[in-house]
């Protein structure tokens, strides 16, 4: 009986707080942002670029079963599931910026904008505020990584906010068709990128499928790059290792150089990316050899679900399940390597 009583306390204490301004605010702090911004299926908050914190309360009278999703078909909170007249808290952080999702795409809608899904979805009570101490976990990457803008394809970048809890943003700045030549030559990448990055952010840097022209010399001295770029900005580089090509040898094996990423040159991309974590002293996510375990596992037929073969003969790009499989990956490794605090990592529903 104490449970429940603190529980609906608890709930009724969140529910004021979406829809009240503190009593000790300034009077030139902003209004927290809430539910009047919302229709039943989405929700839009004029706000400017930034990174905002968002406080939902879920549950209705029947049970319920509710996901988020935002910008650009961003995965950011995971179906959850409320019994019958109960609530449940839950807390995200969003990165919000233009272009909201490839940074060589179209600039998107301004604002933040949040869909409301699952099997059967019922939002109580929202708030958005400013956040205030949040650290970035930035992504260059491909389009393997990247938000992509349409169905069926899905970046793991693009899943994985729903893997992070409040405190930790994920901001997003994978571009299609991009490589170490073309990411660094652009400047609206890592020109654009670098400059944002504050002490502590994390960066992730997984390129390899569009250096297929790239000899090895140069591959190398461009991840070395973009590690010390990284450090110079105070932030910590994370090298990833490209996911696996759906590409089987007849042994049942990805024991290819097509599915392993080995350019046309000789260049195995992801050796070299081990050799320059090692040699750098940076943390490794060995994603090829994750995923190509996974693969494998699965067989010809059951890892068709992972890729778009099915929709697309693709054997590269990623599915929604198979982007948000590969980011649970990610995640995983995040928390084994003590990237991320393990309370700011999600690893329930």
């Amino acid at each position: 009986m104490r449970r429940f009583n603190l529980a609906v306390l608890a709930a009724l204490s969140l529910t004021t707080a979406l829809t009240a301004v503190p009593a000790r605010a300034a009077e030139d702090a902003p209004r927290p942002l809430g539910l009047d911004h919302c229709t039943a299926t989405a929700c839009h908050f004029d706000v400017p670029p930034g990174t905002y914190d968002v406080q939902v309360l879920l549950g209705g009278d029947a049970a319920s079963r509710t996901s988020l999703g935002g910008e650009t078909r961003r995965a950011l909170l995971p179906e959850t599931a409320v019994a019958a007249g109960e609530r449940t808290a839950r807390g995200f952080t969003v990165n919000v910026r233009t272009p909201e999702g490839e940074p060589t795409g179209p600039a998107g809608i301004p604002g933040l904008d949040l869909t409301i899904g699952g099997g059967a979805p019922a939002l109580a009570g929202i708030r958005v505020t400013p956040a205030r101490h949040a650290r970035q976990v930035f992504l260059v990457g491909d389009s393997t990584v990247c938000d992509q803008p349409g169905d069926p394809y899905s970046g793991w970048g693009q899943q994985l906010p729903q893997y992070l809890r409040k405190g930790l943003s994920v901001a997003n700045y994978a571009d299609s068709g991009e490589s170490t030549v073309s990411y660094l030559q652009n400047p609206q990448l890592w020109a654009t990128v670098e400059p944002l990055i504050r002490p502590g952010d994390l960066v992730l840097v997984q390129l390899a499928h569009n250096d297929k022209t790239t000899d090895a010399a140069t591959y190398r001295a461009n991840l070395e790059t973009l590690v010390a770029g990284v450090r110079e900005r105070g932030g910590e580089p994370v090298l990833v290792t490209p996911i696996v090509r759906r590409w089987f040898s007849s042994d049942g094996t990805l024991n290819n150089t097509t599915a392993l990423l080995v350019n046309g040159l000789g260049v195995d991309h992801p050796a070299v990316i081990r050799s320059v974590a090692a040699a750098e002293g940076v943390p490794l996510i060995d994603l090829t050899a994750k995923t190509k375990a996974l693969v494998e596992s699965l067989g010809v037929e059951g890892s068709k679900a992972l890729y778009l073969y099915n929709e697309k003969r693709d054997n590269t790009h990623t599915s929604v399940h198979g982007a948000t499989v590969y980011a649970g990956l990610v995640r995983d490794e995040l928390l084994a390597r003590h990237l991320v605090p393990a309370g700011l990592v999600r690893t329930e529903g």
